[in-house]
């Protein structure tokens, strides 16, 4: 009896006595709570670099700019641990939830990034992930000056969220996207304007394997959202005798099918549709101007998915899945052509239907 009691009256008093192992309780007011990391690589190996944004009453003090701290060294982990002794506030890492990764260490490979929020009890894979197009992530960082670039990407989020900017993607959606589809799209942003100070979009990168395979720009972009099914606010617009039409897009939705000649691909057949409000007109056109504008619109959207459709298969990179869709209906073939499915992708013959209904 008196054996037992030991155990507990010692686990009692490591308790109460707390473990030199972690780290103390703290004030928010004597942290420095990063918001936004990039990642480049450097000679050294790896170069990070986070920033604050605008510190804020009661946690650090108000009306100082945002605190930027950097590091190169040659691991992620020794980097961080570097820019802890950089400030005298503790370096908090479990607020960011932006991370930017340069071109440069895209085309080496994203894993290892990925990898590491996995695997650390602050960071996880919960933040938006973006990829710095022509320039590096320590540079696009410094595109907002003392204000950092915190709002300018919560914008672009909150705008995506309301279909008016690029899809945002989180850095577990891409991690699973790799893991799973083999190639994933990730939201491009490039440091523009006056001494570039401010961070515009730049189409999609695209991501295979783990590196960087190219880009998507121009109407490809519009026909990768429409491929993903992400949410549309899109305005079209198209002419009509005497007048020019504008319709507001409210909902879309691609569905894909995939049919076999025996166990082989043969047809990937793709079923877009979009419906749309009319925004803008003249005189408000009659039932059949109306089917002559859906169709014309039709046209246009088509084109959309053939532009993205073309890059993506000259990339050989499924990234949002139309293979793995489809074969939902045929799986014991899917699973017999799965692991060449990106070869089959490039080749297989499209067939795409577009459906447009005006409300």
């Amino acid at each position: 009896m008196k054996k037992s009691v030991i155990p507990s009256l010692l686990a009692v008093c490591l308790l109460l006595a707390g473990c030199s192992g972690l780290p103390a309780a703290r004030e928010m007011g004597d942290m420095a709570l990063l918001r936004t990391m990039g990642v480049d690589p450097s000679p050294a190996g790896v170069a990070v670099t986070g920033s604050t944004g605008p510190r804020a009453k009661g946690l650090q003090a108000e009306g100082e700019g945002a605190l930027t701290l950097s590091a190169d060294r040659e691991s992620l982990s020794a980097a961080c641990l570097s820019m802890q002794g950089q400030s005298d506030s503790y370096v908090f890492f479990g607020y960011v939830d932006q991370l930017l990764v340069g071109e440069a260490l895209a085309e080496r490979g994203v894993r290892p990034v990925l990898d590491f929020f996995a695997r650390d009890t602050e960071l996880g894979l919960g933040a938006r992930l973006w990829l710095v197009r022509g320039s590096t992530a320590r540079e696009a960082l410094s595109a907002g000056g003392d204000q950092g670039v915190d709002s300018r990407l919560e914008t672009l989020q909150h705008d995506s969220e309301m279909g008016i900017a690029n899809l945002t993607r989180t850095a577990g959606e891409i991690y699973t996207d790799l893991l799973e589809l083999g190639s994933a799209y990730i939201p491009a942003l490039s440091p523009a304007g006056d001494e570039a100070a401010v961070l515009t979009e730049q189409g999609y990168g695209i991501l295979k394997g783990e590196v960087l395979a190219g880009f998507l720009e121009g109407e490809a972009v519009k026909g990768l959202e429409l491929l993903a099914g992400g949410p549309s606010a899109d305005v079209l617009e198209a002419e009509l005798p005497g007048q020019r039409v504008s319709v507001r897009v409210t909902s879309s939705c691609t569905k894909s099918g995939l049919e076999f000649s025996g166990d082989a691909p043969s047809t990937l057949k793709l079923v877009c549709n979009i419906q749309c409000r009319l925004s803008e007109y003249r005189q408000r056109p009659d039932r059949e101007e109306l089917s002559k504008l859906e169709a014309a619109l039709e046209g246009q959207e088509r084109l959309r998915l053939e532009a993205a459709l073309a890059r993506l298969r000259e990339l050989e990179a499924d990234c949002t899945g139309l293979g793995a869709k489809a074969a939902m209906v045929h799986p014991a073939k899917w699973q017999k052509i799965r692991d060449n499915w990106p070869e089959w992708f490039s080749r297989v013959p499209v067939e795409i239907q577009v459906e447009v209904k005006i409300l």
